[in-house]
């Protein structure tokens, strides 16, 4: 077992190693497909009325485009996926897209969106996962892009974070922990989560990452809210653990029913453990802008601190491109995606 274990490794290793060489000398995948919330979102929130929208300064005071949308310093994650897969440009955001930009990729992602249709409903306007999907199958289908074409393609998912921020831990605003408990409610959101995979492979996703939930419960709006301002708060965390367990569970559900489906999940709960490689001591309890009480989002023109990649949230919830560097690059070459990392996905 060990030496087939071994084996394994080696493989994964030498592939992983051929793909970041292929990916050195072009783009190796035709399109790049993004869905998720603020975490992935790039701009589709620009034109919504919401208070999920930050194309202002100081969002995008590192980033060569300026405020673009994006929650962030800088580069977000898919971002930073996009530029080790070997795109010349980021995937444009879905809105003011052209159908033909579906060959080569499109991000859907919005900030508040979430797996359940409320969740964030009190923020104003937002794109819902299954409203994403919806966009998706427009596009593709009016740009004529090939099944063969989209099997190909990468798709990576952030989803599930506003269903707990936005939805069951204010419960001022919305029903769900009273309606159910910790484990009831991940497995509502997986059955939901499932039909929406389903969509998305019957329109052609074949190669998918699915990204985990982080440690919400250490955000600097949920250290102040559920933990007492003094540490992070064990409910907020315990309350996802589930859910990620079950995604996982859904993961290995798609791989052994599907027939070609490679899909992989990365590890977000246990990658909050990779600063360490920055080889600086990071300010992890505190936002880098100036954010006003009881808010989340970095007020606008408002001083940041001097030292950007010292600290891993940017806002009360959103981190900075210093880590967004890192988790990008631990989910394409490094250990928090199985069974495939990204840079692997993308040959298979």
């Amino acid at each position: 077992m060990a030496e087939g274990m071994f084996k394994a490794l080696l493989f994964v290793f030498a592939a992983t190693a051929f793909a970041m060489a292929e990916m050195a000398r072009g783009q190796i995948v035709p399109c790049y497909f993004v869905f998720g919330d603020s975490v992935f979102d790039n701009g589709n929130n620009n034109d919504l009325n919401t208070l999920a929208k930050v194309n202002y300064l100081p969002y995008g005071i590192g980033f060569p485009r300026g405020p673009t949308g994006r929650f962030s310093d800088g580069r977000n994650i898919p971002d930073f996926i996009a530029e080790l897969l070997g795109f010349k440009d980021y995937i444009p955001p879905f809105t003011g897209a052209s159908p033909e930009q579906a060959h080569t990729g499109l991000n859907y992602a919005s900030g508040g969106g979430g797996i359940l249709e409320e969740s964030s409903k009190h923020m104003g306007d937002r794109i819902s996962f299954e409203r994403q999907i919806e966009n998706h199958r427009t596009m593709t289908m009016t740009a004529n892009v090939s099944p063969e074409e989209l099997n190909k393609c990468i798709y990576t998912i952030n989803i599930g974070s506003n269903d707990y921020l936005n939805n069951y831990f204010m419960p001022a605003l919305y029903t769900s922990s009273h309606d159910f408990t910790f484990e009831q409610y991940a497995d509502y959101l997986i059955s939901r989560y499932r039909s929406y995979l389903e969509s998305l492979y019957t329109l052609g996703a074949r190669k998918v990452a699915v990204f985990g939930i982080s440690k919400l419960g250490c955000t600097p709006r949920m250290i102040a809210s559920h933990g007492g301002g003094l540490g992070c708060a064990t409910e907020v965390n315990k309350a996802v653990e589930p859910f990620n367990e079950n995604l996982r569970a859904l993961v290995n559900e798609f791989n052994g029913n599907f027939n070609n489906a490679k899909f992989t999940f990365v590890d977000l709960f246990s990658g909050q453990n990779l600063v360490a490689p920055l080889g600086l001591v990071m300010v992890t309890d505190k936002s880098c802008c100036t954010v006003e009480p009881g808010q989340e989002l970095c007020a606008a023109n408002k001083p940041v601190c001097k030292l950007r990649p010292q600290h891993v949230f940017w806002d009360n919830v959103h981190s900075t491109e210093a880590i967004n560097m890192v988790v990008a690059k631990a989910a394409f070459a490094g250990p928090i995606a199985l069974p495939y990392n990204i840079a692997l996905l993308a040959l298979l």
